[in-house]
């Protein structure tokens, strides 16, 4: 009798993210997110939790300083660099443009608005997730690059505190930083 191929169910060579139970993450507010553990552990803080307890845990991983919509695209990060992860970022960067850095997809997912940026940078720190944090901060660099103090200021509201004295010491004591 012909031998017929294996049926897709009984194939021997399942990965190891279908084998293993998903985690789930809770929000700030509450909401929980199942992650695959190979998404999930892009977190060191998550994946320090994971190997210290008895897989299969059923109770939700709380991230008390991470709200639902930014967990959501961290998650989103995670999920899109769990197969390719991120290159490193070139620093200083060489470019205002962070399309010419990272890769179009990572540009992309950064451009957000700044009280979106900051959280992500604090949820990418927060979480331990170095690229993230890597290409938050990369963002900033990039509308920081080329811009004069007050540019920077203006950007980012913030209050010059400084009298004129104060700014003129400062002004001198790190002058050479501006003739590198």
């Amino acid at each position: 009798e012909p031998t017929r191929p294996l049926s897709p169910a009984r194939t021997q060579h399942s990965t190891m993210a279908e084998d293993k139970p998903k985690i789930k993450l809770q929000s700030q507010q509450g909401d929980i997110y199942e992650a695959d553990q190979q998404v999930a552990c892009m977190s060191t803080l998550i994946k320090n939790m994971v190997e210290g307890e008895d897989s299969g845990s059923e109770d939700a991983i709380p991230l008390p300083n991470v709200k639902t919509a930014i967990l959501q695209r961290v998650l989103q990060y995670c999920e899109h660099h769990k197969e390719n992860p991120p290159e490193e970022i070139a620093k200083p960067l060489k470019s205002t443009n962070l399309a010419e850095v990272v890769s179009e997809w990572d540009a992309e997912f950064v451009n957000v608005e700044q009280e979106v940026l900051f959280e992500l940078i604090l949820a990418a720190n927060y979480l331990d997730i170095k690229p993230l944090l890597d290409l938050t901060c990369a963002k900033v660099a990039s509308m920081i690059k080329g811009k004069t103090p007050e540019e920077i200021r203006k950007q980012f509201n913030i209050v010059n505190d400084f009298t004129p004295e104060e700014e003129a010491q400062v002004r001198e004591e790190n002058k050479w930083c501006e003739d590198a």
